[in-house]
């Protein structure tokens, strides 16, 4: 129960402080200049950066597309292999007169 007591009567209590000039604790517009300018940095960045990810989706998504066509064209081309060359370029050839 003492240290109760005692704890109660140790606590320090708020000194008085002289009046503090509030531009030396404020960040004043400076530092509100250097923020506004780190947002809108960091929003470009954001924005860039969505843009470069979608960019690179979008390429992987076509590289793909690239890559079933030309599988397709190969499985395809197997076939046409087979046909014979005159088939295969649809007849132009007896079309044009031979010289």
């Amino acid at each position: 129960m003492h240290l109760l007591v005692w704890a109660a009567a140790v606590t320090p209590s708020p000194s008085d402080t002289p009046d503090v000039d509030a531009n030396l604790v404020t960040p004043g517009p400076w530092g509100f200049a250097v923020m506004a300018v780190l947002g809108v940095a960091v929003i470009l960045l954001v924005v860039d950066m969505l843009r470069r990810i979608r960019r690179a989706r979008y390429r992987s998504e076509v590289i793909e597309d690239l890559d079933a066509e030309l599988s397709a064209k190969d499985a395809g081309g197997a076939d046409a292999a087979s046909r014979p060359a005159e088939q295969d370029r649809g007849g132009d050839q007896d079309a044009r007169p031979r010289a």
